[in-house]
């Protein structure tokens, strides 16, 4: 049997990270800078990972990519395909019609058409209404003469009872073939409006997510690799390469949460506070059980309101290149820090680089902090702006990781990324970790990546226990998991939340199980 060699990428706004593993060993690791066309730095990073290992390219078993080009679409407002929706629910739902908050300049890009629809579900599963399957003919007439080809169908509790939104796509199938049919169901959670943005977002994006993949794909071939490739999800877990062609939401922030699960592994501690300080941007989460926490709430991607599963984080504007602004006038000089950086020209702009702004760090090697560039550049900085910077920055990391603090207990604080030589020994009243392998803690989240299922649904408890429907939420998430990709056998809970809804009738509860598995190579 050959060796387990895997090799993580990350790509982030200012850097592609990537390592190449066998099994729990880090074998080589680079940086290289994110290109334009994303690929081109890719390709760079394989390159070098492989050239420093030595490893033939016929024993890498599989590759494990990060990316932030789904989340950029939303932010930047391209490479968006028109959608419809199709809602089932009446006569419910009619003050609140599809698209209803989303910002306009997207809203003129993405909106296909709105159609509301007969049928729908009670929380307990019970028909609002029978599918009004004629309407649902006459709609995919109407957006085949328009030429819309992309489809979200959203249907009134359609996570406890799926076949509604089933037979819609068969329908549409049926009577419009090039229809590309996302189901919200599949998608998001329990919340009518944020799982139908969430599927409208999905489907938006498919047409890039297969140009996207396609191109991943070229680019290991290119470098002569033909192990299967996966992409990394914002739980910490994998898809296959098919699977994110269906599911491309499901990479939102994908980049912070490898950090998370990188840090995890790399100092061995399953319940901590991660801070991954970029070059742009200092991103804090917790973790427990060696997983990023979920946010419990709805979570807004490019002023959309969304629910499905996103690691809850604080993101403040700190990283390596962020530009310290100061203010000479008055007594003592005043100083801002950030939000604006230098990102990726971080080489040619600081000052220990021989550049002409100041960044943070600048003040980091200053201060003695940290050892990069050439110190002789900034030894003759103000003393009093240095101890204000170094100050502003040592704020601005402890406010954030407090926000993340769920308790007074002493946890550990495990500061990764290329810009975590900013971060100070001790933050607040806990003490850091800089494991080994630090700066591309995202890569080796990617590397080391599981593959997850899970389920959000509403049970009625009226007849069936508890435990009953705590099986069937965990089969449903077993179900998910395998299909992704992940080894039957392997598969474990790490995740199960119970919560009564004393407001619905029936003895209501609301169940979130997640499992994870290892890859099926």
């Amino acid at each position: 049997m050959s060796a387990n060699y895997r090799i993580g990428i990350d790509v982030g706004g200012t850097n592609t990270d990537a390592v190449i593993m066998l099994d729990d060993t880090v074998l080589a690791a680079t940086k290289q800078p994110t290109s334009e066309d994303v690929t081109t730095g890719v390709q760079q990073a394989l390159q070098e990972v492989l050239n420093e290992s030595g490893i033939s390219h016929s024993d890498v078993r599989a590759v494990m990519i990060g990316t932030t080009h789904f989340t950029n679409a939303v932010v930047e407002r391209k490479h968006l395909t028109k959608t419809a929706v199709i809602r089932v629910c009446l006569p419910a739902t009619l003050s609140v019609p599809p698209f209803i908050d989303w910002p306009s300049d997207i809203l003129e890009l993405v909106d296909g058409g709105r159609y509301l629809v007969k049928g729908g579900y009670e929380f307990d599963g019970r028909l609002i209404n029978p599918l009004d399957e004629p309407e649902i003919i006459r709609i995919a007439q109407e957006l085949k003469h328009k030429q819309i080809t992309s489809v979200a169908v959203n249907c009134v509790f359609s996570p406890v009872n799926d076949d509604t939104e089933k037979r819609v796509r068969e329908l549409l199938a049926a009577e419009h073939p090039e229809c590309d049919v996302v189901l919200s169901s599949e998608v998001g959670r329990v919340g009518l409006l944020e799982r139908e943005s969430a599927a409208v977002l999905n489907a938006s994006l498919r047409t890039l997510s297969r140009k996207t993949v396609q191109a991943f794909g070229n680019a290991l071939e290119t470098r002569g690799l033909t192990c299967p490739f996966f992409i990394t999800q914002n739980d910490g877990t994998l898809m296959s390469a098919e699977f994110v062609e269906r599911f491309p939401v499901l990479t939102f922030a994908s980049g912070p949460t490898n950090s998370m699960r990188g840090a995890v592994f790399l100092s061995g501690e399953q319940d901590a506070i991660v801070v991954d300080i970029g070059g742009t941007t200092t991103d804090v989460g917790l973790v427990q059980q060696g997983f990023p926490r979920q946010a419990a709430m709805s979570v807004d991607v490019g002023g959309i309101r969304t629910n499905f599963r996103m690691p809850d984080m604080v993101s403040v504007g700190l990283g390596g290149g962020t530009i310290i602004a100061s203010n000479d006038e008055g007594i003592e000089p005043s100083i801002k820090i950030g939000p604006e950086s230098v990102g990726y020209r971080i080489t040619e702009k600081a000052l220990v680089f021989g550049g002409d702004t100041l960044t943070a760090t600048d003040i980091a090697v200053a201060s003695g902090r940290a050892q990069v560039g050439e110190v002789s550049h900034v030894q003759d900085l103000d003393k009093a702006l240095l101890n204000k910077a170094l100050s502003g920055i040592d704020q601005l990391i402890t406010d954030t990781v407090e926000k993340n603090r769920l308790s007074a207990a002493q946890i550990p604080v495990i500061v990764v990324g290329g810009g975590s030589i900013l971060a100070p020994e001790k933050i607040g009243d806990l003490t850091t970790i800089r494991p080994n392998h630090f700066s591309v803690a995202n890569a080796v989240g990617a590397a080391i990546a599981q593959v997850s299922g899970e389920v959000d649904r509403i049970f009625s408890l009226a007849e069936m226990t508890r435990e009953d429907a705590l099986a069937q939420a965990r089969a449903a998430a077993t179900e998910k998991a395998v299909a992704a990709g992940a080894k039957p056998e392997t598969i474990s809970l790490v995740d199960q939340e119970d919560i009564p809804l004393a407001y619905l009738p029936g003895n209501a509860t609301r169940i979130r199980v997640k499992v994870v598995g290892d890859l099926e190579f």
